[in-house]
């Protein structure tokens, strides 16, 4: 069993490890680099997701290290439910990254054209599952972190990084409200944030109306 300060050590890892990966998505940074270092721009996008790759495998290895009995085990069916929804997810993600711009999400897209300016230049898309929650990634997420049995270190882990989605995801609308301005907040408005209703999601007509007739990527 880990100790209190093994613990502690662990949450700091993940923490400063959420604090720098927001601000380097953040606009601010973007723009900053743009500033002072502007021939680093097409490469920025890349830069990122090494380091976030990087930087995660320090949190990773401590919660490896301290694994430990669990506090508490699915066991008979809720075990099959368990499983059968981190499959579900699993698949939900593959079959989502049919619907993103990977170029655009890898940074090749940015390094192509040579984009030297700190924006966004993504088109706001909506998925089949964008029609029933706003961040799907990030609700898939969730799943596959509660669908685990839990031991004292993914507790820790867990509880931090559903903080982190949950407030990952307000910056995140922050900053698709300066890019898409109305469109995405009528499509706020519409969609609910991480858990999906029943009675709260997007009809395709409204779809069509959010994108100005565009074309879907899912039709």
């Amino acid at each position: 069993m880990p100790t209190t300060v093994e613990l502690t050590l662990l949450a700091i890892t993940w923490i400063l490890y959420f604090l720098l990966h927001s601000v380097l998505a953040s606009l601010q940074a973007k723009r900053f680099f743009a500033t002072r270092l502007p021939p680093v721009m097409p490469w920025y996008r890349l830069l990122f997701n090494l380091i976030a790759v990087l930087l995660i495998l320090p949190p990773l290895a401590l919660l490896w290290f301290y694994r430990s009995d669990p506090l508490w085990q699915w066991q008979g069916a809720m075990a099959w439910l368990a499983y059968a929804l981190m499959l579900l997810a699993l698949v939900g993600f593959i079959w989502s990254m049919g619907y993103y711009d990977s170029k655009e999400f890898l940074g090749l897209g940015q390094l192509q054209r040579g984009q030297r300016d700190g924006g966004d230049r993504e088109e706001l898309r909506i998925s089949p599952l964008h029609r029933f929650v706003r961040h799907p990634w990030y609700s898939l997420g969730l799943v596959l972190i509660w669908t685990q049995d839990m031991d004292p270190a993914r507790l820790v882990s867990a509880s931090i990084v559903t903080a982190y989605l949950v407030l990952g995801s307000r910056l995140e609308e922050a900053k698709l409200l300066r890019c898409h301005g109305d469109a995405y907040r009528y499509y706020r408005q519409r969609v609910p944030g991480l858990i999906p209703r029943p009675w709260r999601f997007l009809r395709r007509s409204e779809v069509a109306r959010i994108l100005g007739n565009r074309r879907h990527p899912w039709r």
